[in-house]
């Protein structure tokens, strides 16, 4: 176990400073962060004037006309967020024509934007196309609506590969709103919010006032795909979106009070990451066609409360249920199948991993049989390998197109030893086909060779230039995780104050704003200080009375760390938190990881 203090501390600065000044922030930017409004939040009209005008004229028009409008429902809780921002701002904007005249398209598998929806869309003849969160690169697609004569508008965050075609044409009828442009300053703005400030624009054009009541689609929509919190505006409209009084969308609500024991009476950006958006992202991978919809509908306002047959275990006939009170149970049923999905995948591939020597690489490259592991579930299993063996991970498939042979699938970066560019590495080896999406969590593809009938299958270079430039890349890479500790301490050291100082700064956590880590060296255990508690709870005492917990021990790390007549040295990382009871509130600290460094036995 590898820990490392992040910055002395410096005794001018209190806890919640310290921590801030060790996420990147300046004395006056902390300042600013815990004193963020509504000024922070960026003016729609940044986004440029002609261009939000020409795409509020495209929807009027369609309205007005009673176009078909089609919108694509993209695979991931940003997506669903986002389309459902629009579909529901549609409805207030006129009832009848959002009900009768809007086709909602969702996806079948892991796909993004327009590839698997072109065919049926046109099928619908639409006047108005809208895609929330993808399409800046649909290139193809996109030419062919303007030679039909369908407007477009986009409402994304993806960086835009395909730079050339929005410069070197005007496209009167397509309509790039996208927060990766070089006008709109926060490039930490999902699609959620890119919608969000399309529809801000139209109440301010409009004379309406709608676009604030969806703040906590907003900000579901940005917590899912782990937009940095390190942004004013995006940590603004995440915090004022998980106010209690700003959620009123029915499945949101739902999902907060059936874990309300987990995420508490305030939610937070950190608590809606591992119990809300993972059962969204269950769905939207592992879902059927039937589960998503049913999903998507109950975080419509006009569709949630639906009663519909009831779908219960040991329901009686006739009974119905809610839209939305069935789509919260569905999520947690297909999360649990999607577990299953992805421990069984992991299982069939982990063997690879010695078979194939694959840990003398810097990056975990597997090279697939096509289902083998399905695609909607390939960067899960990458994420767990990668979580597990603590470098990059690369989960590709072999795609056989007339003869040409591939690898395709996801790829994961690792945060933890130092790698948050993964995406950008992969690119600098000359040798992968593409690299699409985020830093961390990508598509990739390589060319592997070709198929001939008569030689066989024959491999190129591509697969061992991709390993061999990667290890060198990655040469100085740590092989084990390394713990970034905000406190280093010695047991009489432990400040009890710190601890509840830190604990009390679980508002502020999220992409990167993780939450605080101190480590505690050269601990000296002794059997008055060790006591397992009900249900395997381990508890230390320190010294100074302050308590160390970790819960689900084995009896074989207790056994490990009691001495009936000396003591245990051990190195301690841990989290701070603040332990009520019985209207006390005290210090404690939950161990993440822990390692003996020695031990002594006196001997009378």
């Amino acid at each position: 176990m590898k820990f490392k203090l992040i910055n002395p501390p410096n005794e001018n600065y209190s806890a919640m400073e310290q921590v801030f000044i060790n996420r990147g922030l300046t004395p006056k930017e902390i300042q600013h962060y815990l004193h963020l409004s509504d000024d922070d939040i960026n003016d729609p009209i940044v986004f440029g004037e002609d261009l939000l005008y020409n795409a509020a004229a495209a929807l009027r028009d369609a309205i007005e006309n009673c176009q078909t409008t089609c919108m694509i429902v993209d695979c991931d809780c940003d997506g669903y967020t986002s389309s459902a921002i629009m579909m529901n701002y549609i409805y207030d904007l006129d009832p009848d024509y959002a009900t009768k005249h809007v086709c909602c398209f969702m996806h079948e598998g892991k796909q993004h934007g327009l590839s698997d929806c072109f065919a049926q869309i046109c099928q619908r003849n639409p006047g108005l196309v809208i895609i929330p969160d993808a399409g800046s690169n649909d290139v193809t697609f996109l030419k062919q609506f303007e030679e039909m004569g369908v407007k477009v508008i986009i409402l994304d965050h993806h960086e835009v590969e395909e730079q050339d075609f929005w410069r070197t044409e005007k496209h009167e009828g397509l309509f790039l709103i996208n927060s990766q442009s070089p006008q709109y300053p926060n490039k930490e703005l999902s699609g959620a919010g890119v919608v969000w400030q399309f529809c801000r624009y139209l109440d301010k054009v409009w004379g309406y006032n709608y676009a604030d009541w969806y703040l906590d689609l907003v900000a579901l929509g940005l917590d899912g795909d782990m937009m940095s919190l390190k942004s004013p505006e995006t940590r603004w409209l995440i915090f004022k979106g998980l106010v209690p009084d700003n959620i009123h969308n029915p499945f949101i609500y739902e999902m907060w009070q059936k874990n309300k024991f987990k995420l508490g009476d305030f939610p937070t950006a950190w608590g809606a990451t591992f119990y809300i958006v993972p059962l969204v992202n269950a769905i939207t991978r592992s879902g059927t066609m039937e589960e998503k919809s049913l999903i998507f509908q109950s975080m419509l306002k006009f569709k949630a409360l639906e009663e519909v047959p009831s779908t219960k275990r040991g329901h009686k006939a006739g009974e119905t249920e809610t839209i939305v009170a069935q789509a919260v149970r569905t999520c947690t049923n297909v999360k649990n199948r999607q577990t299953r999905a992805e421990d069984a995948g992991i299982e069939l591939v982990t063997h690879l991993i010695e078979e194939n020597h694959m840990m003398d690489h810097k990056v975990l490259l597997f090279l697939l049989e096509p289902n083998q592991i399905k695609a909607e579930i390939r960067g899960l299993v990458a994420n767990k390998l990668m979580a597990r063996y603590q470098r990059p991970c690369c989960m590709l498939t072999r795609v056989d197109k007339d003869g040409l042979i591939s690898y395709q699938g996801s790829a994961r970066g690792c945060d933890a030893v130092g790698i948050t560019e993964f995406k950008d590495i992969c690119a600098s080896t000359g040798v992968v086909d593409y690299t699409i999406g985020h830093q961390g969590a990508f598509g990739l593809g390589i060319t592997a060779g070709k198929n001939d009938e008569n030689e066989g299958e024959v491999f190129g270079e591509n697969i061992y230039q991709f390993l061999e430039k990667t290890d060198e890349i990655l040469k100085d890479m740590p092989n084990e995780p390394i713990y970034y500790v905000d406190y280093l301490w010695r047991p009489a050291d432990v400040d009890p104050q710190a601890i509840l100082d830190i604990a009390n700064m679980d508002k502020y956590w999220g992409k990167d704003m993780q939450p605080a880590l101190v480590a505690i060296k050269g601990l000296q255990i002794t059997k008055s200080q060790l006591t397992m508690m009900a249900s395997n709870t381990m508890k230390i005492t320190l010294p100074n009375g302050v308590a160390m917990i970790k819960f689900r021990t084995p009896d074989e790390e207790y056994d490990k760390l009691y001495s009936e007549n000396g003591y245990v040295e051990v190195n301690v990382v841990a989290e701070c938190n603040a332990n009520e009871w019985m209207g006390n509130v005290s210090p404690q600290l939950m161990i993440k990881d822990m390692e003996i460094v020695g031990g002594c036995a006196y001997v009378f």
